[in-house]
């Protein structure tokens, strides 16, 4: 047996347990995802309708290419409700379990907190306190080392930002109170 014959298994002591229950199949994703995007679809239809979606005497209205694409979109949309419903694979397919969901909205739920307070704290403070935080507490890192990390990120971005290309991100109290 030569050396590119041996397999390396490495297991990871954080993986979702394998028989962790099941959260939703695929076929009931499909369904809910394609339902949402119909309404959406009929919404941005409707809408481009009333603004106008017919073809005038100086060219296409301003609906006109919006109302054909939601077109386009509804019936994707209808073609996968029809194929959710008639595949037998996608019912006992697993989509997520609950160790999965778990991991993912360990990401999610952080990420989504940071987007609120990046509206009262500005971008600069909001991403130091979501980059500390994550590695402090999903990446288990010391928290001399997350502060660090944070800071130094925190600080090339503001210096990239604000000051060499001036460009305009939210501001927050702490910006405000050190005249930035």
């Amino acid at each position: 047996m030569s050396n590119t014959d041996i397999e390396i298994v490495v297991d990871d002591p954080t993986a979702p347990e394998i028989n962790s229950p099941v959260v939703t199949s695929v076929r009931i994703v499909d369904v809910v995802v394609s339902l949402l995007l119909l309404a959406l679809a009929l919404t941005l239809g409707w809408d481009n309708w009333r603004t106008g979606a017919a073809w005038d005497s100086t060219g296409p209205q301003a609906g006109y290419f919006p109302f054909y694409l939601s077109v386009i979109l509804g019936g994707a949309s209808l073609y996968g409700l029809v194929t959710a419903f008639l595949s037998r694979k996608e019912a006992a397919e697993t989509f997520v379990t609950r160790a999965q969901l778990r991991r993912v909205m360990a990401v999610f739920v952080p990420t989504l907190l940071f987007c609120l307070a990046m509206q009262f704290l500005g971008l600069y403070v909001a991403s130091f306190l979501l980059i500390s935080t994550f590695m402090r507490v999903v990446g288990k890192i010391a928290l001399w080392k997350s502060l660090l990390t944070a800071f130094v990120f925190t600080a090339v971005m503001f210096v990239t930002f604000d000051i060499a290309f001036d460009v305009i991100m939210p501001k927050g109290p702490l910006e405000a109170a050190l005249g930035r």
